[in-house]
């Protein structure tokens, strides 16, 4: 960046310049002429030729950086004279206004330029400065930006310094917008509203198939839990119910075998527990006879094998049951997805009790027509739509990745299904349906817009085009496929164009309202 050389500091000032005095003096005695004269009907008409003296005529800045939106309306550039810059400034991540923060507005002609920094914006995101130009020529705004302990800086290239005031209002009248259908729509309207503009994306955009989907559950998130004996049915969990929240190893019910005349496990355990005491006590003594030399190894040996056996054994059977027999406990935390048997129930072994389900993970079955079998290794991505609410998501959002396609049709539907993996972030239901757009992988680019930036009107599509940040037109596209969260367009559109992405909506409305002053609301 070139050197800004000097720097001077100016501050607005309500007194005529020289020039504006000529140029009155200049009026009153045409005036005096003409009533001396009494030239009538062929007066001069002095006010039609000097009308840009009494004209509110504004220069209009628009520039963007990274980080902000600078809007900016000022008196026309001229050498010598004060001119008064209302600035507008944005966040782009969320389009408020920026709250607080020291800005720098400077007034760049080659070498040569003059600043003035503001502390504090006069209300949020609207700041004052009132700077007198030095040099004439086209030049650049820079805007230096302190807020939030970070600095940033905006620029804005092709800004003109006149000489003369007659040439500065000339040249800000031309670059006027005249639009006839534009819509005003001021800065402090669309901070209080949800409003974003952007620039269409030009990039690949293949084919997009639209089909019906189930969410299941992923097969590693989820456990049946089976009995492991037989026997009747005891909830130890008070108000065990699908849905319920529980932790790792927590225990839920257990299955108990008393009572029954065979096959009980209460009986086994108990047969398992006492004989692990009692090749325990056996082993300790052996091992002290051992020490006093009064029994051989040989014997010690087999009693520690007897024990060994027998502890293997009870150990096993206590990870599962109890003497009030088998304890069934959560594997995982998560929460209780099925229950299907019920207190006081009798079960069989290897019978399905209940399943956890940690539900972190999802499966989206999809299936397609056999038409789109050629397309199905292109697939690349696909977005969302649930059905209770309308809302439609990128799997990029959930880390979603596509698993696998059928290399045959489904005997049951005639079908092909498609697999996609999500995590579950959002208000997915297991066993629900939605909508899936499968996005297929493309050569060629094209012009793309958010759908929110759309607007139906009988079979015909709109979108608002951006003028200024407080002026938009109305215009209309064509448009093609759609894979849920952006529309393809045909034509109608450019990539240079900025058009309004969120809150369209709200600009129609003011658009049927009536004509609204673009200025209304500012801070002069």
């Amino acid at each position: 960046m070139s050197t800004i050389m000097p720097m001077e500091l100016h501050t607005s000032t309500n007194q005529l310049t020289s020039s504006k005095m000529k140029n009155y003096i200049f009026i009153l005695s045409i005036g005096l002429a003409i009533a001396l004269l009494g030239c009538g009907s062929n007066s001069v008409d002095v006010e039609s030729e000097y009308d840009h003296e009494h004209e509110d005529v504004k220069v209009l800045i628009t520039g963007y950086s990274d980080k902000f939106e600078l809007f900016a309306e000022a008196d026309p550039f001229v050498v010598g004279e004060s001119s008064s810059i209302l600035v507008h400034l944005t966040h782009l991540k969320n389009f408020k206004p920026l709250q607080d923060g020291k800005v720098t507005f400077s007034i760049v002609v080659g070498t040569n330029g003059i600043r003035q920094t503001a502390e504090k914006p006069q209300r949020p995101g609207i700041y004052l400065f009132s700077l007198t130009p030095e040099v004439a020529g086209l030049g650049k705004i820079l805007v230096d930006i302190e807020t939030g302990g970070a600095k940033y800086q905006l620029e804005v290239k092709g800004i003109r310094v006149s000489q003369d005031e007659h040439t500065a209002i000339h040249q800000a009248e031309a670059q006027v917008p005249h639009q006839t259908n534009a819509i005003g729509f001021t800065k402090e309207q669309s901070w209080k509203i949800d409003f974003a503009t952007e620039n269409p994306l030009v990039e690949p955009f293949g084919q997009i198939i639209k089909t019906a989907a189930q969410i299941q559950p992923n097969q590693g998130d989820e456990v049946i839990i089976t009995a492991k004996t037989n026997g009747i049915v005891s909830i130890v969990e008070e108000g065990l119910l699908e849905g319920t929240i529980v932790s790792k190893n927590q225990q839920l019910l257990t299955i108990s075998g008393s009572g029954l005349a065979e096959n009980s496990w209460n009986v086994k355990f108990a047969e398992a527990k006492n004989n692990y005491e009692k090749t325990k006590a056996d082993y300790e003594r052996m091992t002290e006879l051992f020490k006093d030399k009064i029994i051989p190894e040989k014997e010690l040996l087999a009693t520690k094998n007897e024990y060994n056996n027998a502890k293997a054994l009870f150990d096993n059977m206590s990870t599962h049951f109890s003497s009030d027999g088998q304890r069934v406990v959560s594997p995982f935390n998560g929460f209780v997805k099925q229950i299907f048997a019920r207190n006081g129930q009798y079960v069989e072994a290897g019978q399905p009790i209940l399943i956890i389900s940690q539900n972190r993970s999802l499966l989206i079955n999809a299936d397609v027509q056999q038409k789109y079998a050629p397309l199905l290794r292109t697939i690349v991505s696909a977005s969302i739509k649930t059905l209770h609410n309308g809302k439609t998501y990128s799997i990029k959002q959930f880390n979603g990745k596509i698993l696998s396609y059928g290399r045959s049709v489904n005997p049951d539907n005639f079908l092909i299904p498609v697999y996609i993996q999500i995590d579950n972030r959002a208000d997915f239901v297991p066993g629900s349906f939605v909508e899936i757009y499968l996005k297929t992988l493309s050569n060629s680019n094209a012009i793309t817009v958010p759908n929110t930036a759309l607007l139906e009107e009988q079979g015909y599509f709109f979108v608002f085009v951006q003028i200024t940040p407080e002026l938009f037109e109305k215009k209309e596209v064509k448009i093609g496929a759609t894979d849920g969260l952006k529309t393809e367009i045909l034509n109608g559109l450019a990539s240079s164009d900025r058009i309004v992405s969120k809150g369209a909506m709200l600009i129609k409305l003011a658009q049927a309202a009536g004509a609204l002053d673009p200025h209304s609301g500012h801070v002069h």
